[in-house]
């Protein structure tokens, strides 16, 4: 229970910082599209990763550092182009910010959308896989139980966060509010953008 409980407390506070894919689930959550299943991805994506960190596999990261630098610039890239995308949405009409204008995006493209969010982060393979996989060799024949702590963190604060986006719904029935929301997303990708081709 006392390796469960520490995975769960460390991997609940690598995950609650506000990040890029945190943003996205937050923004589905208050347009009311496909919630179950991009939080369901998102919890299961930390969940892979997990364990994949808890089973040894942190040590070859660690001793790859061209896989994080790959991963960097791709996801530098692709936080650009969502960024810009935001600042797009920003400009546009009210009818179409609103939460039920202009219908919902197809799932497959929103998936699609999240993967990259998730896998192109290079942060996810430190904090998940790395800091969290050696964490886990502090608990010898533990490292599961570990493994299952910070994985169920990762699937309440999902669901948290993609079902709990509803009660600010009454803040965004404005279409000014979801100019706002736009712009402050545009502004936190392209910080982490600058971030990640940084170096940080």
């Amino acid at each position: 229970m006392h390796a469960y409980l520490s995975g769960f407390a460390l991997g609940l506070s690598l995950i609650v910082a506000i990040g890029a894919q945190n943003a996205f689930v937050l923004k589905q959550g208050l347009k009311g599209e496909h919630i179950f299943w991009v939080v369901l991805v998102c919890a299961l994506s930390d969940a892979l990763l997990i364990g994949i960190g808890v089973s040894g596999f942190h040590v070859l990261v660690a001793r790859a550092p061209w896989l994080t630098t790959l991963s960097r610039y791709a996801g530098a890239a692709f936080l650009l182009w969502y960024g810009a995308r935001s600042f797009r949405a920003a400009l546009r009409s009210s009818a179409v910010l609103a939460p039920a204008g202009g219908g919902a995006s197809p799932l497959g493209k929103t998936l699609a959308t999240l993967l990259a969010f998730t896998f192109l982060n290079p942060h996810v393979y430190l904090d998940t896989v790395v800091l969290l996989g050696s964490v886990s060799t502090q608990f010898p024949g533990r490292t599961a139980a570990f493994g299952a702590g910070a994985a169920s963190a990762s699937f309440v604060f999902f669901f948290a966060l993609g079902y709990g986006a509803r009660l600010l719904r009454p803040v965004f029935a404005r279409p000014f509010t979801w100019k706002v929301l736009d712009v402050l997303i545009g502004l936190t990708m392209a910080a982490l953008a600058l971030k990640l081709l940084l170096g940080g």
